[in-house]
């Protein structure tokens, strides 16, 4: 089947049996008509209808290699720079739907996948089945546009104790049996987000480093539809509500947590990609460049971010007459600056694309690494620019019913800006405080700054390929010691 429509993902999501607890409650209606799904759902229903608008379809698809129908160009794997263009220029619509809050947006796991695909043949050396598995399954995601989830994070308590257990009742997740048909999964992940709104979940836990005899049960790669028996769905408070006015961001874009619980979960030989190996895992991880190609759809996400957030300031600086003002010019300019930064590190990131050595090629993973350093930081720091601006303003903020009330003609005359009626006004600090006080905003700084692991994880990354890169070092030793020159 060719891209899927808005529509066709909501029956997709409504249709599934998983166990689904909400509040100490098993969820059982319609997940679009639940409030902790209903505005996100909405959002991705628009986001899949854009796919096959005329308007936008020849941007954001290609066709199939195995019929010919639109798929979507975030599952292409790029072949040359001009690739890359494709895709981030695809990806930028969505981007631009969301504005950045999506961290889980459809196109980050149909990137990732195609990072996976890749780098399928280096599964050939531990099975050539496990390879064919992982293609076979990038090409069913691509061709029927499945929305994925990812379970990457155990519990914290297994890092402590269980990780090294190989027994059923261990903590981290494990095979706990092998049957004809496939491995019998047991244990949690923790930050499986939009597990509840996805059709499947890719799960790739780092396995225990701890020595075995025979395979480690703890290393393995698997995807699976989310409602196979065995697996449940905990879902943390919601922040949404379902007033776009008084509650703008959240309403919209709320991207469920979720933890996902297997118990004794029977996954299918052919959905399992390795399953024993420990320096499969690693090997796979790193050999599909998952960090680099993901790092591409993340800073399309980056940018629509801090365009719209940049976006936010300029609006509270014109509404509260505050352009002239030194610390107001000089804050704004970090932002300019931090903006040009991410648009300069994409188009760096599609110039220097580089070969992977199987027939695709890369972006260049120096400039997206240093935009994973550079925008954890970032945001915080624009939202403590409007939390600062905003100031008390952002504390006493009226509901939209207030406007519809017979206290409204008061609050015409008090509530107004520089240049905003007071309705206005009060939708911007609405949105301000969302952003800056909110729930919903608390946990995207806190999503932003550990997207791609802490700051020092994030900078070893960005060391190691510099580090490698002998450039810079021989500049200096020419400068030096070269006396020909």
């Amino acid at each position: 089947m060719p891209v899927k429509s808005g529509t066709q993902y909501r029956e997709r999501i409504d249709a599934q049996s998983v166990p689904c607890w909400y509040k100490g409650n098993l969820i059982t209606g319609k997940r679009s008509e639940h409030v902790a799904f209903a505005g996100l759902m909405e959002t991705q229903m628009y986001m899949y209808d854009l796919q096959s608008d005329p308007k936008f379809a020849e941007t954001m698809t290609y066709a199939s290699p195995a019929d010919g129908k639109p798929v979507g160009i975030s599952f292409l794997p790029p072949t040359s720079a001009d690739d890359l263009r494709k895709r981030r220029e695809g990806m930028n619509i969505w981007a631009n739907v969301h504005h950045g809050f999506l961290g889980r947006s459809p196109d980050y796991m149909n990137t990732a996948i195609m990072s996976f695909y890749t780098g399928a043949d280096l599964l050939n050396e531990l099975s050539p089945q496990y390879a064919e598995n992982l293609k076979n399954y990038y090409a069913y995601c691509r061709d029927h546009d499945i929305t994925l989830s990812h379970a990457f994070i155990q519990p914290y308590a297994s890092k402590i104790s269980g990780q090294l257990d190989a027994t059923e009742d261990a903590i981290a997740a494990k095979v706990v049996d092998r049957t004809e048909e496939g491995l019998i999964i047991s244990g949690a992940f923790m930050m499986a987000t939009q597990a509840a709104t996805s059709d499947e979940i890719f799960v790739y836990p780092s396995p225990s480093p701890a020595p075995f005899d025979d395979e480690n049960p703890f290393a393995f790669s698997f995807a699976v539809p989310n409602d196979l028996p065995g697996i449940s769905l905990v879902c943390r408070d919601t922040y949404a509500a379902e007033s776009h006015t008084n509650y703008p961001l959240s309403s919209r874009y709320d991207e469920m947590d979720n933890i996902v619980i297997f118990d004794r979960v029977l996954v299918p030989h052919e959905r399992i990609f390795f399953a024993g190996s420990e320096e499969m895992s690693s090997r796979l991880f790193s050999g599909s460049n998952f960090h680099i190609h993901a790092g591409h759809q993340v800073l399309c996400r980056y940018i629509a971010k801090t365009e719209f957030v940049l976006g936010t300031i300029q609006l509270l600086t014109d509404t509260l007459d505050l352009n002239t003002e030194a610390h107001v010019i000089e804050k704004s300019a970090r932002v300019f600056a931090g903006l040009e930064s991410l648009k300069a590190l994409a188009l760096a990131a599609e110039a220097g694309a580089i070969p992977d050595g199987r027939g695709f090629v890369l972006p260049a993973p120096k400039p997206l690494m240093a935009a994973n350093l550079l925008f954890p930081k970032l945001y915080p720091e624009m939202i403590e620019i409007l939390q600062l601006l905003g100031s008390s303003g952002v504390i006493m903020i009226p509901q939209e019913e207030e406007f519809q009330s017979d206290i409204a003609p008061s609050l015409n005359i008090y509530l107004k800006g520089n240049d905003m009626a007071s309705h206005e006004r009060n939708a911007l600090f609405r949105l301000i405080w969302e952003l800056g006080s909110g729930s919903f905003g608390g946990r995207q700084t806190q999503f932003e700054r550990f997207f791609f692991g802490n700051v020092l994880t994030v900078s070893n990354r960005l060391f190691s390929v510099y580090n490698k890169d002998q450039t810079n070092r021989q500049l200096v030793r020419d400068f030096l010691f070269n006396t020909s020159k």
